[in-house]
Formats: C-alpha cells, structure tokens, sequence
C-alpha cells in the first residue's frame, strides 16, 4: 500500500476506535478524521467538504422536522394505544403495536417515532399489569424494520442515496428499497410476535423498581451543622413518623450504624439514609436542618416538582462524568433521584457514579424540564412520570396533510426528496405548526455533521485506494462463493461495524469498500449499495448499534445480551432475504 493509503488506514482505525468506545462524539471523530487527511493532503477541500454540498444531510434535517411536528400534535400515540387493546393477550397486543409502528417508521424518521410511544407503551403496560420489557424493545426493532420500507424511513437511506448521487448513479427512487426491506419488515415482524414473549423476560425499568418495593428508593441526607437537628434524638427531631420513608442507617466519620433507635442523638455532618417511597421526597425536603447529601446544591422545589425519566444518549455531555463533575443541578436544574444500568438500579452515592450511554435516570425538576432539553443531544428521551405529556393538537390535520403531501411529491416524482421535505418543513414553521426555535432545535445536529464530515473519509478511502485494499482482500476472502460470496462479506462486514459505531457512518465507511468491490468483480454497485443500506440500518444485536435500542435500554429495564438473545435471529433473517432477494431484484452483472 501507498502511504496515503497507510495514513488513511490509521485515520479510519483511529475513528473507530474513538466512536466504538464513545470517547468522542460521534460527529467530532467524524470530523477529525476528515480535518486529518484534508492537512494530509490526501483529498483536496471540495472532497472534504462534499457533504456539506450533498442533499442527504440537508433532506435529513427537512425530515427531523417534520417528524418533530407530527410528534408535537400527539395523534399517533393515543392512536397505537388504543390499538393495543385489553391485554388479555401477549402476542395480539404485541402486534397490534409493532405493525402499525412500522408502517409509520416507513415514512417518518424512526427515532421520534419510538421516542413517542415509549411512555404510551409503558403507562398501558402498567395500567394492564404487564412487564413493559415485553413490548419496548420489540417496538425499537419493529421501527428499525419499517425503516428500509422507503427512502425516507431512516437517514442511512437518504445517506446511501445521497452517495450514489456522487458516484453519478441516479438516487434511490421512493419505494425502491422497498423490494426487499417489504419483505424484511414483515418476516420481521411476524419472527417478533412469535419469538419476543418467548425470549425477553420480565424486567423492571427505573420507575418500577423504585415504586416495587420500598428499599429501592434510597436518598441520603445530611445534618447542618448547628441546625435544629444537630444534638437532637431522631425521635424528637421527627424522623421516626415519617409518612413511608423511614430511617434504615447513619454514616458518621467512616462509620456505619445500621440499627437507628429513636434516642439515637444526631451530629453535624452525619449521612442518614432513608429508603421508601420515592413520591415522599418532598417530605425529607422540607425538615429544616436536612440536607441532601449527593447534590448539596439541591433544588428548592415547589409543590410543582415533577418526575422525569429520561435516557442518557451518546453525544451528551454525561457520558463518562459524575453528576457532581457536570453540576447536573446547575446545568439541567434537575437533582438525580436514581439511576438505573443494565437491569438494575445503580445502589451507590449517585453523585460519584460515572455515566454511561443508555443509562436510565429519574429526574425530579419543574414543570418545563421536558421542553427545555427534549431537542437536545444530552437526551435521547424525556418521558414523564405518568407517561404522557402535552401537546398541541390544534394543527394537527394540517401537519398530516403536509406529511402526506411531502410523501405524495417524492413517491410520484413531481418533487425530488429535497425539495419536497425542505418546502414541508418551511410550511410546518410558516403555519405555526412549529416555531422556528422548535425547528432548528429539532434538528439533530451531531447526526447531520456525521453524515456530511463522513463524506470526505469516505472519499479519502477511495483516492487513497484503501478502499481497494481492503475490497480485493474481502473479494479474495469470499472468491470461493463467487459473487454471492462478496455480497455475503460486504453484507456481514456492514452488519458487524453497524454494532461498533452509529448505523450511518458503517454506510459511510462501507460504501467505497463497495464501489471498489464493484471494480474488480463486475458485480452491479448498486446491488451492494442496497445490501449496506439495509444491514446498516436494522442493528438488533446490541443497545448501541441504533439510537432507538439504546432508547429502550433503560424504560425496558433490559441487559446487555437481552438484544443479542432477541436479535440473533431477527439478524439471520435481515442477511437471508438480502441473499436471496437482492440478486433478483437488482441483477449483480
């Protein structure tokens, strides 16, 4: 290899690296790497920045937008709630969630989708008496799978289109993809409601755990020094009447003492912890001498206090720091009352727990917590405690007839993808559907830098003839199977790096590993091209491969291996139709 080609390798390595173990944010290793091999001199400014001047991140932003409308009006939630039913059945209340979820994923981005239904899905699970485990990643994956019915239901589509603008190919037309992602929507589909009750167990999210049993609410305060609680006896400072919190033990100078009695007399600087009702926090608020003892700044909350639950994502700001490093209070004007990882609440001083992507987090703040961060990155979701929140409905039949309109336009060809949507979006601001700050805010912007900073890694992997490498040892690697041989490995070798790092840069990187492939087999591009679109965008193996899993992960109460127990399958099948539908559909020579 060339040393372009060397330093190019590094580049990539050196990007996977930092997106797989979210040392960066995704947007900002996208766009180191592409700064690094424009100071090379590997590729000139205009391949650098040829995302920028590409119509797929610009159609992305248009179609965050709008899906950002049609969530504000509220007329798909009650909608897919109603639907589920009585519950009386699993498996029908299973489906008649996850079809019309993906039906709808097909032409609204997937992600607001989910973020939607989330707290809908859970207050019916819980009106019902059913685990929201059961239903919650089934409705990320049947999203997931509704995304590669159009050209338009996931930005790795638009993205791909966008790449096969560049190569000179025409785009992806409306309902191409739908060749074979109709067909993988509903295998999908019916594989969830057959295997989902089967695979997925019961699991408590944040909220249930918290309101299950009275030690899973723990909350430590202290003792002000020279208080009215300082030299007092526990039963005549009142902390032995508590309505159901109740004093479990005092940490005094390193010391524990786990059997409170009531003539036990309290010090300065001692930690009580208490342990009950998560509602009754207000209670402990409001005895004078009392403070918290994981966030010194608390809150001083009105009888307006609210409970959030909501999902740490990969670009925010908290992966990877403590409450106390962040000045969570300070930031978000929020004090943390649990955590919750992996199944299992976080049982520790939560103001020194590092915070990981996915982390589930329930939140006590005012009223406007939600719409104050619900565009912004540090959160994938905001749902309130009881599962709902307002909306405004009083446009809603004119942004349905916008959305119908946009999709309309760009199946038929009267307008192309990106005039369609950036002309629906101006609508949704010009009739008040949105405000202009609810427009920009509902872009999200660190996916739109991925995809356009990515354009010029990918064209650095070409020119450098990286791309070439890496395909000739893939061709030489699958050459025994011929030319379904390499539709396997590009297919495989999307699917895995899809796992790693965010769905729309494994597109990204794959592509020229395609278009060289393409090179020196004969095999039609854009055959590949469809199979890197498709495998990018169903990532089922891990809560990380796709914003909707990860949304999931904490509400569902799941763990690790939950995904891959459910999404083996749901993978094998995703790769058998692309195997055999691909070929006919898209004739590889």
């Amino acid at each position: 290899m060339t040393w372009e080609a060397w330093f190019t390798l590094f580049v990539v390595v050196t990007v996977l690296v930092f997106l797989s173990r979210d040392i960066l944010p995704p947007s900002a290793a996208m766009a180191g790497g592409m700064v690094a091999v424009l100071v090379a001199g590997i590729v000139t400014p205009s391949q650098a920045l040829s995302g920028f001047s590409n119509p797929a991140p610009i159609t992305v932003a248009a179609l965050y937008v709008l899906a950002r409308a049609v969530e504000k009006t509220g007329r798909l939630t009650p909608l897919v709630r109603d639907a589920m039913g009585d519950g009386t059945s699993t498996r029908r209340s299973l489906a008649r969630l996850i079809v019309p979820t993906s039906l709808v994923s097909g032409f609204l981005n997937n992600t607001p989708v989910v973020a939607m239904l989330i707290p809908e899905v859970s207050a019916w699970a819980r009106r019902h008496g059913k685990s929201a485990s059961l239903f919650l990643m089934p409705l990320s994956f049947a999203a997931l799978l509704g995304g590669v019915i159009t050209v338009i239901g996931t930005s790795t589509n638009i993205v791909v289109s966008g790449l096969l603008v560049e190569l000179g190919a025409e785009p992806f037309a409306f309902f191409e993809l739908g060749r074979v992602g109709l067909p993988i929507a509903i295998g999908g589909v019916l594989l969830l409601v057959a295997l989902a009750p089967l695979m997925l167990r019961e699991r408590k999210s944040t909220r249930e755990e918290l309101q299950g049993d009275t030690r899973s609410f723990v909350v430590d305060m202290m003792v002000e020094a020279g208080g009215p609680l300082d030299g007092t006896a526990v039963e005549a400072g009142g902390l032995r009447h508590l309505r159901s919190t109740f004093l479990a033990a005092i940490e005094r100078e390193g010391d524990v003492i786990p059997l409170v009695g009531p003539d036990t007399t309290l010090r300065a600087g001692d930690r009580l912890r208490f342990v009950g009702d998560v509602d009754d926090v207000f209670e402990l608020q409001t005895i004078r001498g009392l403070k918290s003892a994981e966030q010194p700044h608390v809150l001083d909350l009105d009888a307006d206090a609210r409970y959030f639950e909501v999902v740490v994502g990969p670009q925010s700001q908290l992966v990877g720091r403590t409450l106390n490093e962040i000045g969570f209070r300070g930031r978000y004007q929020a004090v943390v009352m649990a955590i919750h990882r992996a199944g299992h609440r976080v049982d520790a001083k939560l103001g020194q727990v590092r915070l990981r992507v996915g982390d589930a987090l329930l939140v006590l703040a005012d009223p406007g917590f939600r719409e104050r961060w619900r565009d912004r990155g540090d959160f994938l979701m905001i749902s309130g405690r009881q599962g709902t929140h307002p909306v405004s409905r009083g446009k809603a039949i004119a942004v349905g007839a916008i959305a119908v309109g946009i999709i309309v336009a760009a199946a038929t060809g009267l307008l192309p993808i990106l005039e369609a949507s950036l002309l629906g979006a101006l609508l949704l601001v010009a009739i008040g559907a949105l405000t202009p700050g609810e427009a920009r805010n509902a872009v999200d912007i660190d996916v739109i830098l991925v995809i356009a900073t990515a354009f010029g890694l990918a064209a650095a992997m070409e020119t450098s003839g990286l791309a070439g490498v890496i395909s000739d040892g893939l061709v030489t690697a699958s050459g025994s199977l011929g030319d379904s041989g390499v539709l396997l490995g590009i297919t495989l070798a999307t699917v895995l790096l899809t796992g790693l790092i965010t769905n729309n840069a494994a597109a990204l990187l794959m592509f020229p590993i395609a278009v060289s492939s393409s090179a020196a087999t004969g095999i039609d591009a854009r055959a590949l091209a469809v199979a890197i679109t498709v495998a990018a965008s169903v990532d089922f193996l891990t809560p990380i491969g796709y914003q909707t899993n990860t949304m999931v992960y904490g509400p569902g109460g799941y763990r690790f291996f939950d995904y891959t127990r459910l999404g083996a399958p749901l993978t094998l099948l995703v790769i058998g139709l692309i195997l055999l539908i691909v070929p006919s559909a898209w004739p590889l020579r």
